[in-house]
């Protein structure tokens, strides 16, 4: 009988690495817990590490590309009014 690859979404792998960095319990212990082998668990932890930096960095760039998507939006919406005022200006012949 053949195993299937045990897939883990990306909350757990934060929650777990996030229990291992307060090193509250052993490696072993931890493994127990959450069912997955320890060198997994460094694994998920070193990666966090390195990518925590990316989650402050992403955030500023997040909300200047909210920013860009009303602006185009107000832009779309001032030159639709733009353009009707000036087909109501030639129907009334100013």
């Amino acid at each position: 009988m053949r195993k299937t690859r045990r897939k883990f979404s990306g909350d757990f792998k934060a929650k777990v690495a996030i229990e291992a960095l307060k090193e509250r319990e052993s490696m072993a212990e931890l493994s127990k817990r959450f069912e997955v082998h320890p060198n997994m668990i460094s694994k998920w932890k070193q990666e966090f590490v390195e990518r925590s930096s990316e989650l402050f960095d992403k955030k500023s760039d997040a909300e200047a590309e909210v920013d860009t998507e009303k602006l185009y939006a107000k832009i779309g919406q001032l030159e639709i009014k733009n353009d009707f005022l000036k087909k109501s200006l030639k129907k009334i012949g100013l």
